[in-house]
Parts: structure tokens; C-alpha cells; sequence
């Protein structure tokens, strides 16, 4: 069963962004969107699964060497986002917990987008220029999922 994405939006997306100091309209609806894409809202959450190829964990499908990367090569010399990011992590400090804190998950995949030196989209609404920015940063050209997927995704499982 797919998270609420209203709820996800309000209760954990939105507090973390703002934490972060990276809060804008397009940066929420991105993660919403890659959310949408990544785990049909949550309803996926470990692709270690006989049927699913990829070591992927969470509502983002995060890969294990995609979140060690980013805390020694991006948090490790940004302290101001890898301080609020640790307060999100639990004490059994390991990316599994992708699979199960969504406060966590949502600082982690905010940071990913982050570390892109080409800006988020202009317009929070624009569906195929965050599917394009998705694809072309986070699922990358080698990747499976396409663009018309995610706009798919994102009008299946994000209440606007």
C-alpha cells in the first residue's frame, strides 16, 4: 500500500527541506515525484527481492554505495547539511535505515539532488521537466526508468 502523498508532503518532506535549508516547491515536488517513481509511493522498500533486480533501499531506492558516496564525498565537507542529517539518522547509523525512516530517506535523497550543479527546474508543476531532471540526475541515462514513467507515476500517486 502506497503512503498518503499529502501526508508524506506535510509531515516529513516539507519539516526536512526547511531543517535542511533546502525547502523550495520544485525541490518538494521532485522527491515527491521521485518517490512516486522510485517505490510507487512507498510501496516498495527493499529491492533485495528475488524479482527485483538492484540493492536499493526505501521510498527513493537508494543504493548502498550511492549513500556511502554521498556522506564520504559530499557530507563529509558540508557540516551544516551532515549536522541535521545525522539528527534524522539512528544511533545504529547504517544506509538500511533507507527502508524505514522516511526522515532520514528524505534528507538523504535531497542531498543526492544537492550535490547537482545544474539548478532544480523553474516551475514546481512542470511534471516532464522534473521527470527529465530525475532521469537525467538521479535514475541517470543508463538507468531503467524513462521519463514518460515518471510523469505516469507522479499523476498515479502525488494528490497536487
Amino acid at each position: 500500500m502506497a503512503i498518503n502523498s499529502f501526508h508524506l508532503r506535510i509531515c516529513i518532506i516539507r519539516p526536512v527541506l526547511k531543517d535542511l535549508g533546502l525547502w523550495s516547491p520544485v525541490a518538494e515536488n521532485l522527491l515527491l515525484g521521485t518517490a512516486a517513481q522510485e517505490s510507487h509511493m512507498g510501496t516498495y522498500l527493499d529491492q533485495a527481492n528475488p524479482t527485483i533486480e538492484g540493492p536499493a533501499f526505501g521510498i527513493f531506492q537508494i543504493e548502498k554505495d550511492t549513500h556511502d558516496d554521498i556522506w564520504e564525498n559530499y557530507l563529509a565537507y558540508n557540516e551544516d547539511y551532515a549536522r541535521v542529517v545525522r539528527r534524522y539518522s539512528l544511533p545504529t547509523f547504517s544506509y538500511r535505515q533507507l527502508a524505514g525512516n522516511l526522515y532520514y530517506a528524505v534528507a538523504i535523497a535531497r542531498i543526492h539532488y544537492r550535490r547537482v550543479k545544474e539548478p532544480l527546474p523553474s516551475s514546481p508543476t512542470d511534471v516532464k521537466a522534473l521527470a527529465r531532471y530525475w532521469k537525467r540526475f538521479y535514475n541517470t541515462p543508463l538507468g531503467k526508468g524513462t521519463v514518460e514513467e515518471f510523469e505516469l507515476n507522479y499523476k498515479e500517486f502525488v494528490n497536487l
